[in-house]
């Protein structure tokens, strides 16, 4: 196998474990966030349970030790309040006109903070989360004998934008902030955040308000650290290659000069013979016959 074949491996082998590495990664966090979320619907629903819920009451759950600082709250709706008047739960204010689908004639929707614990659960690459991550989340409602057979409803916003109302520092400035949506499968969307501390969206999840992280002076972001290791590595490539080029081109002088310095030695070792000229041709001749001729015939030659 030649250097440039080990090389090129070399190359992919460490491009597919840094990309394993990171799909990795982010597979961890999605499967952490998914989990979440269905524990804090599950003490969602329990605290419905243990009220005997009102419609349009809020309710908010009790939650363990270990999910101290995250705040859990449910309200149950009829959908048709929630077309006719919409409704406001915490930041989240949801206008008329939004259907569920399929369609429930009651639908609960979990409302979660994830306070201190957001970045345990949610990270967005070169930013720094301003707020905490907040969501919401519809699912059916019509039958609460068991939390067994809750699932979980679209929303098809068919009038004004659901908006998001965070509690932004007074030192933040909009232009520098951007709003993300935080969704299934990891992937995010980015959008400017278009009035003061409001974040507008067509559909449910997860939230949270961010700035571009400062990357320090002399310091290389991931993406450029990649690129240089890349470049760095062809360019030893090449000239591993000219390096290598070289060397064969002196071994095989090397071997060639060898090999006339063998002939040219056995030449020496070897028996010299005169040479006299025949026409304009120069051809070597012996001094002596070694082997004396036999006549065929006993008669004498005439």
């Amino acid at each position: 196998m030649g250097f440039k074949t080990r090389w090129y491996i070399l190359t992919v082998i460490l491009f597919l474990s840094f990309f394993l590495s990171s799909s990795l990664g982010q597979s961890l966090n999605n499967f952490s966030a998914d989990s979440l979320d269905a524990l804090i619907q599950n003490y969602a629903f329990k605290a419905l349970l243990d009220h005997n819920p009102h419609t349009g009451a809020l309710y908010n759950a009790a939650l363990p030790a270990n999910l101290s600082g995250v705040e859990v709250s449910v309200v149950r709706l009829k959908s048709g309040s929630l077309w006719i008047r919409g409704a406001n739960l915490s930041v989240f204010r949801i206008p008329p006109r939004v259907l569920t689908i399929p369609y429930e004639k009651r639908l609960a929707i979990v409302y979660q903070n994830l306070g201190n614990l957001s970045s345990q659960y949610y990270n967005v690459p070169g930013y720094s989360m301003v707020t905490p991550v907040v969501g919401f989340m519809a699912y059916n409602a019509s039958n609460l004998d068991t939390i067994n057979g809750i699932t979980k409803l679209n929303l098809s916003v068919t009038g004004d934008p659901i908006s998001i109302h965070f509690p932004l520092p007074e030192e933040s400035t909009n232009s520098s902030l951007q709003c993300v949506r935080f969704n299934a499968g990891g992937s995010m969307d980015f959008s400017e955040m278009k009035l003061p501390n409001v974040c507008l969206t067509r559909d449910q999840g997860h939230f949270s308000v961010v700035v571009r992280s400062a990357t320090p002076k002399g310091v290389l972001k991931g993406k450029d650290r990649l690129w240089m290791f890349l470049v760095i590595g062809f360019v030893l490539g090449i000239v591993g290659l000219i390096l290598v080029g070289l060397v064969g081109f002196v071994v095989v002088k090397i071997v060639k000069m060898k090999r006339i310095g063998e002939m040219e030695r056995e030449a020496d070792e070897g028996e010299a013979f005169e040479t006299i000229w025949v026409g304009s041709s120069r051809m070597p001749s012996a001094k002596i016959i070694r082997t004396t001729p036999m006549i065929e015939n006993s008669e004498a030659a005439p």
